[in-house]
C-alpha cells in the first residue's frame, strides 16, 4: 500500500481520523476523538468501528464543553425568537380587532347619519350616545366572554346607571333636550335606553357571576366615612343638589329639567373613580377593552362637547340666565381634560399594538 496522502483509506496501519493529532488525537496512532480506540483512525480494514473504549465516543471533553455550550445556547436563542414573534403576532392580531371594532361603529355611524338623521347639526348628540352605547357593549363583551370584572369600576358604572336613568325620565316625557333632527324622533330614545341596559348588566356581571374577580381593593374613591363601596355618594350628592339650583328650563317642568341637568352634569364626573382606579393599579397596564370601553365614552363626550360649544346659550334659566349653559361647558371641558392624559397613552397603545400603561407605572407587561 502506498503511504501517500490518500493511504488512510486502506487497510494499513497509517494514522487515520486518529492516528494524526486531529479532533483531540495524540501523535502517533493515537486514538481520535479525545482517546477513542482505533476506530475511524484503523481505517476500514482495521479495529472495529463500533468498539470505543473508555474515553472515546462516550467521554468527549474537549467537545462537550466547547462545541456544546455554544449548541446549547442555540435552543434558548431560538426559544427567545419565537417568544418575541409570538409577541408581534398578539400585537398585530390585537391591532386587527382594534381596527375592525372601530371600523364598525363609524360605518354604522355613517348609515345613522345618511339614513336616518336629517343631517342637521343636533347629529352630534345622537352621535355622542351612540358613542356611549357602543363603549358600554364593549364592556359587555370584555366582561362576559372574559368571564372576569377586573381593572371595571363599579362605582362609574352606578354613576352611569344614573345618568341614563335620570336623562330617560326626561327625554321621553318632554322634548327640551332632544336632537332637533329625525335622530330625536325615536332613535335617541332607543340609544339611551340600551346604554342603561348594556351599563346595567355590566355592573351585575361585576356584582353577581364574576364578583370574585372584582378588584374592591382597588376601587377606593371615595371611601371615607360612607359603607364599603358607597365611595359614589360623594359624587352624586352634590352634583344633585347643584342640578337642583342651577338648571335649564327647557321643557318647563321642574322635575323634567332637574333630571336632565343631573344627567348632564353627573355624567362629566361619573368616570372619576374609573379613572381613579387606573391609577391604584400596581402594574399600570390597562386591559385593551377597558381601555377602549373609557376611550369610547370620552369620544362620546367630545361630540357632546362640540355640539354644545356652539348651543349652550340655549341652556338658560326661567329668569334667562345662561349659568345653567356656562357650568354645562365647563363641567364637559373638565372632564375632557382629566381624559387628556389617558387619551395620549390611549393613542400610543392603540398606534403600536401594545397595552396601555399609565405614565405613573413602569414599563408593561404584556398583553392582559
Amino acid at each position: 500500500m502506498s503511504d501517500g496522502p490518500y493511504s488512510r483509506y486502506g487497510g494499513g496501519g497509517g494514522a487515520g481520523y486518529g492516528g494524526n493529532p486531529g479532533y483531540g488525537g495524540q501523535q502517533g496512532g493515537a486514538p481520535g476523538y479525545g482517546g477513542a480506540a482505533p476506530g475511524y483512525g484503523g481505517g476500514y480494514g482495521g479495529q472495529s468501528y463500533n468498539a470505543p473504549a473508555p474515553g472515546g465516543y462516550g467521554q468527549q471533553p474537549q467537545y462537550s464543553q466547547g462545541a456544546n455550550e455554544n449548541f446549547g445556547a442555540a435552543p434558548a436563542q431560538a426559544d427567545d425568537y419565537h417568544k418575541k414573534g409570538g409577541k408581534k403576532s398578539m400585537a398585530l392580531a390585537a391591532l386587527n380587532k382594534n381596527v375592525t371594532m372601530w371600523a364598525g361603529f363609524f360605518t354604522a355611524s355613517l348609515f345613522v347619519y345618511f339614513m336616518m338623521s336629517g343631517g342637521d347639526f343636533s347629529f352630534l348628540m345622537t352621535y355622542g350616545a351612540m358613542s356611549r352605547m357602543f363603549g358600554f357593549g364593549i364592556l359587555n363583551v370584555k366582561t362576559f366572554m372574559s368571564k372576569r370584572a377586573t381593572g371595571v369600576s363599579v362605582k362609574t358604572l352606578q354613576l352611569y346607571c344614573l345618568v341614563f336613568f335620570f336623562r330617560l325620565t326626561s327625554i321621553i316625557r318632554h322634548e327640551g333636550y332632544l336632537p332637533y333632527d329625525k335622530s330625536g324622533d325615536w332613535l335617541y330614545h332607543v340609544i339611551e335606553i340600551l346604554a342603561l341596559v348594556f351599563t346595567a348588566s355590566a355592573l351585575w356581571g361585576c356584582m353577581v357571576p364574576f364578583k370574585q374577580t372584582y378588584q374592591a381593593d382597588q376601587d377606593k374613591f371615595g371611601e371615607m366615612n360612607v359603607p364599603p363601596g358607597a365611595g359614589a355618594v360623594y359624587l352624586a350628592v352634590p352634583v344633585m343638589l347643584l342640578a337642583v339650583f342651577v338648571h335649564p328650563n327647557l321643557n318647563s317642568d321642574f322635575v323634567s329639567d332637574v333630571a336632565w341637568t343631573y344627567a348632564m352634569y353627573l355624567e362629566s364626573v361619573a368616570l372619576v373613580p374609573q379613572l381613579f382606579m387606573f391609577q391604584k393599579q400596581q402594574s399600570g397596564v390597562v386591559e385593551l377593552l377597558t381601555a377602549h370601553f373609557v376611550a369610547a365614552l370620552g369620544f362620546g363626550r367630545v361630540m357632546e362637547f362640540m355640539f354644545w360649544v356652539y348651543s349652550y346659550h340655549e341652556l338658560a334659566t326661567s329668569a334667562g340666565s345662561k349659568l345653567p349653559g356656562y357650568l354645562a361647558l365647563f363641567s364637559q371641558f373638565m372632564q375632557l381634560v382629566l381624559m387628556l392624559d389617558f387619551f395620549w397613552y390611549y393613542y400610543l397603545a392603540v398606534k403600536n399594538a401594545t397595552p396601555l400603561v399609565l405614565p405613573s407605572h413602569g414599563s408593561a407587561m404584556g398583553i392582559v
